[in-house]
């Protein structure tokens, strides 16, 4: 995974078409019904920011997950 100055790290599961993101602020939040057309082009995107904010942040439901 490439960096980013604001996602730290994310996973994907596919079955649930879950997508699971934590920020370098140390929040995690989960993506419901993401597409794996949608996380493979997050995946490969250049600027995972930019993706998430135009492709996935007002696209789909969420959940804060509490750590």
């Amino acid at each position: 995974m490439m960096p980013s100055s604001v996602i730290k790290y994310f996973s994907y599961q596919p079955a649930l078409k879950l997508l699971t993101i934590t920020f370098v602020t140390g929040l995690v939040y989960q993506y419901l019904d993401v597409p794996e057309r949608t996380f493979k082009l997050f995946k490969a995107a250049t600027s995972k920011g930019r993706y998430f904010n135009y492709h996935i942040k007002k696209r789909f439901k969420f959940e804060k997950v509490e750590n």
